[in-house]
Formats: structure tokens, sequence, C-alpha cells
């Protein structure tokens, strides 16, 4: 059932709303702060109206793990089908999602994992999403003609590390990761990005490295 008009929107709120309300909790204090009545006075609206959008609070949570899927796993599958002229650009297109929660969300991500530790239900869930995100990164790295087992090989390393940096919560000035990401580059495809590779990169993200990168400079020193 919907809103009958923009009065009834106000005063009910909107599901996206609810949503949000919820991702909110759900990052701040985890799924069990997730309930209707906490949720109605965030969004300073009647208990009842949430019955308007939703059936009850497993309905609820089953439209959060949809929107986690969406944003997080679709986002990152899309980055891996999206045009790059090498190996190593399709790798930073990749890399963008680690630096653009507009891509995917490493805040939601945790909390999600957290969940999972709680529920089988979700659990299976990040088991799903695990596989399906590998096997995009793998399909890119075949597309790029990498032999299938070192193109998963390769695929599950960049994976599993950004799990790795997620789960530890590890924080890094954008200086510090943007000078690393060159050498993870070489690393996990075997080929050094281009400068004009890294430029695009750079500006994708609004950061200006100290001088101008230029063609034939050795690059990715720093881990």
């Amino acid at each position: 059932m919907q809103p009958a008009d923009n009065h009834d929107t106000k005063w009910r709120g909107s599901r996206d709303a609810w949503l949000d309300a919820a991702f909110e909790l759900l990052l701040e204090s985890g799924v069990d702060s997730v309930k209707i009545l906490p949720l109605a006075k965030r969004l300073n609206v009647s208990r009842t109206s949430f019955y308007w959008f939703f059936k009850d609070r497993e309905a609820l949570l089953s439209a959060l793990i949809e929107r986690w899927r969406e944003k997080n796993t679709q986002g990152l599958v899309r980055q891996t089908e999206a045009y790059a002229e090498s190996i190593a650009e399709a790798i930073l297109n990749v890399f963008d999602c680690w630096l653009d929660p507009g891509l995917f969300d490493s805040q939601l991500e945790f909390a999600m994992r957290s969940w999972a530790l709680q529920s089988v239900e979700v659990s299976r869930e990040i088991d799903a999403a695990d596989e399906t995100r590998i096997e995009a990164l793998t399909r890119m790295f075949v597309h790029h003609e990498y032999e299938t087992l070192a193109a998963n090989v390769r695929a599950r390393t960049i994976y599993l590390t950004q799990i790795g940096y997620i789960s530890m919560k590890t924080q890094e000035a954008l200086e510090v990761r943007m000078r690393r990401i060159p050498a993870y580059v070489e690393i996990f495809t075997g080929r050094a990005p281009q400068p004009r590779e890294l430029k695009r990169f750079h500006a994708r993200h609004g950061y200006e490295p100290e001088g101008d990168i230029q063609e034939g400079e050795i690059i990715g020193k720093e881990m």
C-alpha cells in the first residue's frame, strides 16, 4: 500500500526513508537495534505508518539485504564490466569501489558481515555475494586473456585483500593509498599501470599527486 498524497507521505515517511534509517541503525549498533519503534522515533513518524511499506520487521530486513546486494555486489560487478584498454585500467576501475562509497559501501559491508555472524540466512547471502564477485573479477581477467586458473587466483587475491581491509577496519589517508595503488595493480596483474591510466583514475577521485607522472617513469615502488 502506498501513501495517497504528499500530506500522507510526510506523516508516514516513505519506504526509502525507512530503509535509510534502518541502514543507519545497522551501521551504528548492529541488526538487533533495527526495530520498528526506534526507527519511527528517528523518523518522527507514527509506528503504525511502518506497515504501509513493510509487512513486518522481517520484510524490512529482507529489503535491507536486497539493497546491500544491489549496492555492493552489483556495484562491484558493474565496475568489472566497465570499459578498460588494459587489465591495469580494469583493476583501477575496480579500485574505484574502494574509494567511492557510492559504488561500494565498505561500512555497510562490514555491518552485513557482522550480521552474518548471527544469522545463517545472512551468512548464505554473504557466501553467494562472495562467489558472484569473485566470478565477475575472474571473467574480467579472462577477458584480458589470462588463463582461467590464473584469472581466478588473481581475482581471489584482489577480493580477499579488500575484504581484509574491511574486516580489519583499516584506515589510510588518500595520499597514502594512492601512492600504494600502482604497486597493488602491478602485483595483482603482473603489469604496471600506464601514466595516462593513473591520471584518469586520479581525476575520478579528485586527487592531484605531487609532480606529473611521465611516460616511462618507474611507478609502484612503495607498498
